[in-house]
């Protein structure tokens, strides 16, 4: 974080040993880490508004990590003391000297460092968060409890429960393997993702660069089909475009699952990135056109599909983006449609390029639209659209005042949605993770039984081969058994197929104590977590 040319967490020896002395002070669980009550209470003695402590909270903790260590502790206090001395509504042009600034007032604070003196030094136990721990109540004595003292906010939390709770059965039988690659430390601190899909020359680019107010490095927009590749539009300290295969090996970005797809989709796939304050709370997923007419039957060369169904699953909202000219759906867009079930519930129709037809064609197209979609989405409910022309060009007047009317609350509707998914980027992540947890459970299950009708000895082989043929009727048997509901189930030809290659013999038997370790954390452990800590988004 910088305030004109000067680094605010620079300071003085002599300063560092005063803040080490506050940052003491404030945490309150001597763990090293300060979290939101915690800072509550400390930065309340600066006598700064209320709005005022939310940002320093906000630039302080960048990686939204819930807690403050020292180095993000000196950014907070010396934030403050921008907003004490200086008005922070102004630009700041003139160089500052971070070294020369003095700590800021802290009313009180004397005597707390007085009775700090005074009190007992937690022993290392203590500061590791050993005898001091509260534990989450389970149903199960024997599962392992989740120290609330361990975690510092929803996200901290579920990282934590996944790698102690879930993860272990994921990796027994192969989760990773069958249904989703196991997640990492940077799927869990992803910002929130926005995908743009739909035909070519439909706007997808130009809708990004509409909300950026500026193009992404190596964006191209024409009538002929010109993103040829999948781009993550991030934010980053300068502009640059980095290599698809560079992009998938790098620990701190959440795109590591998509070297499963190989080289030839890799060499498709770039991040751009670029300074933007809104890219700072939103990733936008810029995607090739899909193909329709002749162009479809030229096989792409890798599975575009799968990974659209992939980055479905990882982004907070989806916009499939239609023009009034390009109604119809091609084979190839209807399988991507197809593929983002289960995510109805984040996909956004945009009705783009709306004002170049008429309020009378308009009406028409709009009900084709709806038509088509009816016919390939097979739901009753009916599907958000939103009418717009989202360009830098003025809206059309041809279609007159109620038109153009339209077209900007329709705007307003949409970017306010936008500005709704940063805000909802937690809840989304605690649902996906619950519903992540639940297809593990059914995963052990399915694993669990194939392996307990393989015989011991002989007969192996066409052992197997019966149950992958019949592998409705194990589906059918395990939700009798343990009484699933069938929506949970995987797609019994998907399965089929995915069973090609392994051999079901030596797949592991499921361990009740593990079963019971996941029902734990869905019922208590994420509860627990919730009521404690608040959204980090807000």
């Amino acid at each position: 974080m910088e305030i004109g040319s000067a680094p605010i967490n620079q300071c003085s020896k002599e300063h560092q040993k005063i803040y080490q002395d506050w940052f003491v002070c404030a945490d309150s669980d001597g763990d090293g880490r300060i979290t939101g009550v915690d800072a509550t209470k400390f930065f309340a003695m600066s006598n700064l508004a209320r709005q005022d402590l939310k940002q320093v909270w906000a630039i302080a903790d960048s990686k939204r990590q819930g807690f403050l260590g020292f180095n993000e502790f000196v950014m907070a206090m010396q934030s403050q003391l921008f907003l004490v001395t200086l008005d922070i509504h102004k630009n700041f042009d003139d160089a500052v000297d971070a070294e020369q600034l003095k700590p800021p007032t802290m009313e009180g604070l004397d005597v707390l460092l007085a009775k700090k003196k005074h009190q007992h030094k937690p022993s290392d136990v203590e500061m590791n968060g050993g005898a001091s721990q509260i534990e989450i109540p389970t149903s199960s004595k024997h599962a392992k409890n989740l120290p609330l003292k361990a975690v510092t906010s929803i996200v901290d939390g579920l990282k934590k429960l996944y790698i102690q709770k879930l993860k272990p059965l994921e990796t027994m039988h192969r989760f990773n393997e069958f249904v989703s690659p196991a997640l990492t430390n940077s799927d869990f601190d992803a910002k929130p993702m926005v995908m743009l899909l739909g035909q070519y020359s439909t706007g997808k680019t130009t809708f990004i660069k509409h909300l950026l107010k500026s193009g992404y490095p190596g964006a191209h927009i024409g009538p002929e089909p010109t993103t040829d590749r999948f781009v993550a539009v991030m934010n980053g300290a300068d502009e640059r475009s980095i290599p698809g295969n560079t992009v998938a090996v790098q620990a701190d970005m959440p795109f590591h699952g998509l070297n499963n797809f190989g080289g030839a989709f890799l060499s498709k796939f770039q991040c751009s990135q670029m300074p933007h304050p809104l890219l700072d709370h939103i990733t936008f997923i810029d995607t090739p056109g899909v193909l329709s007419g002749e162009k479809q039957r030229t096989e792409r060369s890798y599975d575009f599909t799968g990974v659209t169904s992939w980055f479905a699953a990882k982004c907070d909202l989806i916009l499939l983006l239609f023009d009034p000219h390009k109604l119809d759906i091609s084979d190839e867009f209807k399988r991507v449609i197809s593929s983002l079930k289960g995510h109805d519930d984040k996909i956004r129709v945009v009705l783009n390029k709306a004002d170049q037809v008429d309020t009378q064609q308009l009406m028409r197209v709009y009900g084709a639209l709806m038509w088509s979609l009816g016919k390939v989405l097979n739901t009753p409910e009916v599907m958000r659209v939103y009418i717009g022309s989202f360009n830098d060009k003025p809206i059309n007047a041809d279609n007159g005042p109620m038109g153009i009317q339209l077209f900007e609350k329709e705007q307003d509707d949409l970017l306010a949605d936008l500005k709704d998914i940063p805000k909802k980027a937690c809840d989304r992540r605690i649902n996906e993770f619950v519903k992540r947890a639940r297809a593990a459970k059914i995963h052990a299950y399915i694993m669990n039984q194939l392996k307990k009708e393989m015989p011991s000895w002989i007969g192996k082989a066409k052992a197997q081969q019966r149950l992958v043929e019949n592998l409705e009727g194990v589906f059918e048997k395990i939700q009798k058994d343990h009484h699933l509901p069938p929506g949970d189930f995987p797609n019994v030809d998907s399965f089929r197929m995915s069973l090609n290659g392994y051999n079901i013999d030596r797949f592991e038997r499921m361990k009740p104590r593990m079963i019971q370790g996941v029902d734990d954390m869905l019922a208590y452990d994420i509860p627990k977590v919730l009521k404690t800590f608040r959204n980090p988004y807000e």
